[in-house]
């Protein structure tokens, strides 16, 4: 028997505020019918999921675990509630969208924000991921529209060019790069890296074309966002490379760093629009597909 939805956003909330009392006050239901619901937990997963002191509760290894999980399910729920009730009150349709982090500080929210003031009675839940993901959960049928990076394995799709980016080089405004004119990606790999996680498609390609001028990209730190790489280089622990629409943006939040486009032919990189070689019926994709190839 599987647990109930209800149980497990008490446990969930009870995790958050580290007091069961508190949960079930703000779920609306007695003390003890919290408790009730906690020890089923526990007996259905045949493991503690809170450690009990005069201070509060806290989870044990089991309940961590078990957190991580109801969370994903609860919002995977809260999803699947809210297109319901799409259909319920007539809306025209839902589009799921997953873009590459590098994509979400393009132009596409702008464009997302005219297409829906356009069709307002149409919804579009977007998520961002690294380019391989997006790809994975366009061809398992999670999402209906994915937007990536050139770089990965795409075969099942069809493709549609969305636009260009260029990558820039980042660094403290004091650093030795500085003061190099016609900087080129042979003299800033002379420097320590701050990179993405070796996953991502970003240090594929700066990793393949170091062994192309024979190389090595000394990464010193990885790290999982765009936002994270900012503030790895402003504390000094090296170079790092960034869009260049996501420069501008950090750039109005911190002065103290510097960026420089790569000028080399290979850090202008193809911004794609992918779908299903074999489209669901969806009337809203349509319209999408319409309104956002066309574009130049």
């Amino acid at each position: 028997m599987l647990p109930d939805v209800d149980s497990l956003a008490l446990f969930v909330k009870a995790a958050e505020l580290g007091s069961l009392t508190k949960a079930a006050e703000e779920s609306n239901m007695s003390l003890a019918a919290a408790s009730r619901r906690i020890a089923l937990l526990e007996h259905r997963f045949k493991a503690s999921l809170f450690d009990r002191s005069s201070r509060g509760i806290e989870l044990t290894t089991a309940g961590a675990a078990l957190v991580k999980h109801a969370k994903d399910l609860l919002v995977d729920i809260n999803q699947m509630q809210s297109e319901m009730t799409d259909y319920e009150t007539g809306s025209k349709g839902v589009l799921r969208v997953m873009a590459s982090t590098s994509v979400m500080t393009h132009r596409f929210p702008k464009d997302l924000a005219k297409f829906l003031k356009k069709y307002p009675d149409y919804r579009v839940v977007v998520q961002e991921r690294w380019s391989d993901e997006v790809v994975k959960s366009l061809l398992s049928a999670q999402i209906d529209v994915g937007f990536i990076i050139n770089g990965s394995v795409t075969n099942g799709l069809e493709l549609y060019d969305y636009g260009t980016d260029r990558l820039c080089a980042v660094f403290q405004k004091g650093h030795p790069l500085s003061k190099v004119k016609n900087l080129t990606y042979s003299k800033i790999l002379d420097y320590e890296i701050v990179g993405l996680e070796s996953s991502a498609n970003l240090m594929r390609l700066l990793a393949m074309e170091a062994s192309k001028i024979e190389k090595v990209m000394r990464t010193r730190i990885e790290v999982r966002s765009f936002e994270a790489i900012q503030k790895a280089v402003s504390a000094g622990l090296g170079v790092g490379f960034l869009p260049f629409a996501t420069e501008r943006a950090i750039n109005l939040q911190d002065n103290n760093l510097t960026a420089v486009p790569i000028e080399e032919e290979w850090a202008k990189r193809r911004i794609l629009l992918c779908t299903r070689k074999e489209k669901l019926s969806n009337p809203i994709l349509q319209k999408f597909l319409e309104e956002f190839i066309q574009r130049d």
